[in-house]
């Protein structure tokens, strides 16, 4: 509101007070993010630098409890105050439907993170219930729990027997491990963004997509096209343009993408292998952009025809291959354990064919991991993946699919009490 106050004023006076206000605003939320987050962090850091010379501090740490989302509702509140800033939305005047836009809480704990530009303006909106609109949020929430409770579950159970005792398991365990993580956290996450997504409509809701199938991209660039799209399209916005963007000299931007991919690796938790996450994608991303390739798809895969041709196969795989590498450094408690990991996975000595005992404990996720690759494969030209069983006219189809996947769902919902990954951040 005091920004709208200097809207009409072109002095010098009110331009800087206006400026003020922006700045003033984005220190208030960072540095709020910063010490529930970050001071830890940074202490700890501080002390090991000076130990590894010799010097033992004993600066004081803060033991405060991490509110949940805390990151989610900060960046939002940011693109709302920034956007007044630019003039890209008028400042409410409606406290309640301002607070609604912050807290909405099916979004409030693990996003999407929303633009106020897209949602403030519902709020003002009379709704009415819409049928067609509910039956679809109902789709897409059934579709996220059975991602969350069958397929990232599962997962969980083998990833934390694995990634709790390392030190005994063999390359060929390890990179399983990694591997069900991969799909572990897609799961995890896409699957609550569904469920906050599909919720939202049933409210008259319309909130953003956070996922586009992400493991059917050709390249790191189309991976983040497709990964948490309200986390990516949010840096590109208020940091990686600001900065210049690519339309600037080469060495500017290189800066401008190891500074996004650094931050978004540290907006994930405070933890140096959310920072090396961040730096070995950046790795694989300058190339692109370097080379004018970052652009290169941005159309659906295999978009006219039902499977992939040979060249897109060796671009899905090499990129999953690299995605799947990354997460080791994101999953690991640390930097020694990560590149212990991948010491295991890659010394050729330690990779040994799985026993048929072990075979048959994995084979019931593994087939699961198989089912879901396959309807998100079908479903890939949707919002979500099951959307378009919905526009079937035979009901029986339709029944008999949703009945198994809440079959599913009721078989596996007590194999373990996971929370969702992303709480944490």
């Amino acid at each position: 509101m005091l920004m709208q106050r200097t809207d009409n004023q072109k002095n010098a006076s009110f331009v800087s007070y206006r400026k003020f206000l922006s700045v003033s605003n984005i220190v208030v939320n960072l540095g709020v993010l910063g010490v529930f987050k970050y001071y830890n962090f940074f202490v700890e850091s501080f002390i090991s630098a000076f130990a590894s010379v010799g010097l033992h501090l004993q600066p004081s740490t803060l033991k405060i409890i991490l509110p949940i989302g805390i990151s989610f509702y900060t960046f939002q509140a940011l693109s709302y105050s920034i956007d007044v800033y630019k003039r890209k939305i008028e400042p409410t005047k409606d406290i309640i439907a301002f607070f609604a836009f912050i807290g909405f809480f099916p979004l409030l704990v693990a996003g999407p993170i929303e633009r106020a530009t897209n949602l403030l303006p519902q709020f003002y909106k009379k709704r009415t219930f819409d049928y067609k609109k509910a039956v679809d949020g109902m789709r897409q929430i059934l579709w996220g729990l059975f991602k969350k409770i069958v397929i990232a579950d599962n997962c969980a159970v083998y990833v934390d027997a694995v990634f709790g005792n390392p030190h005994d398991q063999t390359g060929s365990t390890l990179l399983l491990a990694v591997v069900f993580f991969t799909f572990q956290i897609y799961a995890d996450f896409s699957g609550y963004s569904d469920i906050a997504i599909g919720t939202a409509r049933l409210f008259g809701i319309n909130a953003m997509r956070n996922f586009a199938f992400p493991y059917f991209s050709r390249d790191i660039a189309e991976f983040w096209r497709r990964w948490h799209i309200s986390l990516t399209t949010w840096f590109r916005d208020y940091v990686y343009i600001p900065l210049g963007g690519s339309r600037v000299s080469k060495p500017k931007v290189i800066r401008n993408t190891l500074i996004v991919f650094l931050i978004s690796g540290l907006w994930h938790g405070a933890n140096w292998t959310f920072i090396a996450w961040g730096l070995f994608h950046a790795l694989l991303f300058l190339p692109l952009i370097l080379l004018g390739k970052n652009r290169k798809h941005t159309n659906i895969v295999a978009e006219r025809s039902v499977f992939p041709n040979v060249k897109e196969i060796f671009q899905m795989g090499l990129t999953f291959f690299l995605v799947v590498i990354s997460w080791v450094f994101f999953r690991a408690d640390n930097i020694g354990q990560a590149f212990d990991f991948l010491q295991k996975i890659f010394l050729h000595q330690s990779l040994q064919v799985f026993s048929i005992n072990y075979l048959i404990d994995i084979a019931p996720t593994a087939l699961l991991i198989v089912f879901f690759i396959c309807v998100e494969w079908i479903g890939r030209r949707n919002e979500y993946a099951i959307a378009g069983i919905g526009k079937t006219r035979n009901r029986m189809i339709r029944w008999t699919f949703y009945s198994f996947l809440i079959f599913l769902i009721g078989m596996y919902a007590f194999v373990g009490n996971q929370q969702f990954i992303y709480f944490q951040f």
